[in-house]
């Protein structure tokens, strides 16, 4: 499928939003957050420390009555820097984002937007990884494809299958810690597949300027489900 079609397909897939948290928190207590190398106000926050950066996201959250920040997808970050994981190769730095994060408390539960089946699991322990992290497979109308859920907690792969099916909204998992989650702030990390290329409870969610093409193409904008701010 052409990547136009595809994210037409994925677009057109509800005219409601599709909710990953619970159902009951409306759009109005999800509020955008910049996060970008860009951001002015984020340059003066040490993004060396979780603790940190969690200050900052929190505050943002209270000053605008909210439940959830969310955003960042192909974001250009400084976040990354702090981390060899993504800089092994200087001429090929990754550090653009191919996901949505929503940031909120430890956690949090975590439910299926759509019906799907666990495709694999895994605990991503580099620093600044995803930590445990759940794909899914999906199955809709004739196309395949798969949303990986990362930043989770260890309890959330302990107990769960290759192979299990979970229908849309069940809870498939919970929100992890700065202790497991790759030393971030807690937040979930979602993001669209469409070829999984092999990878198993894995998949890049940063890229270099020089692979974006591909990824906007293969990793398009979770949003197109979620439907934030619409």
């Amino acid at each position: 499928m052409k990547s136009k079609k595809f994210t037409d397909f994925l677009k057109n897939i509800s005219s409601d939003p599709l909710r990953v948290m619970d159902g009951s928190i409306s759009n109005a207590k999800y509020i955008p957050i910049d996060l970008s190398e860009s951001s002015q106000t984020l340059n003066t926050v040490d993004l060396s420390s979780s603790t940190k950066l969690g200050v900052f996201v929190n505050n943002h959250i209270k000053k605008h009555d909210a439940l959830v920040a969310y955003g960042g997808y192909l974001e250009v970050r400084n976040i990354y820097k702090r981390s060899n994981y993504f800089n092994s190769q200087a001429e090929d730095e990754r550090n653009i984002h191919l996901g949505i994060d929503l940031w909120c408390e430890a956690e949090t539960p975590i439910y299926t937007p759509l019906d799907g089946t666990v495709h694999s699991y895994k605990n991503n322990t580099n620093y600044g990884d995803y930590g445990p992290t759940i794909i899914l497979k999906h199955h809709i109308s004739g196309v395949e494809f798969y949303t990986l859920y990362g930043h989770l907690s260890l309890a959330s792969i302990e107990k769960i299958n290759e192979g299990q099916v979970f229908k849309q909204g069940a809870k498939i998992a919970t929100l992890g810690d700065a202790s497991v989650n790759g030393d971030y702030p807690p937040h979930l990390h979602v993001q669209i597949i469409k070829d999984i290329q092999g990878f198993k409870g894995d998949y890049p969610g940063v890229c270099s300027k020089r692979h974006l093409e591909f990824y906007k193409t293969n990793c398009p904008n979770p949003n197109l489900l979620l439907k934030y701010g619409k």
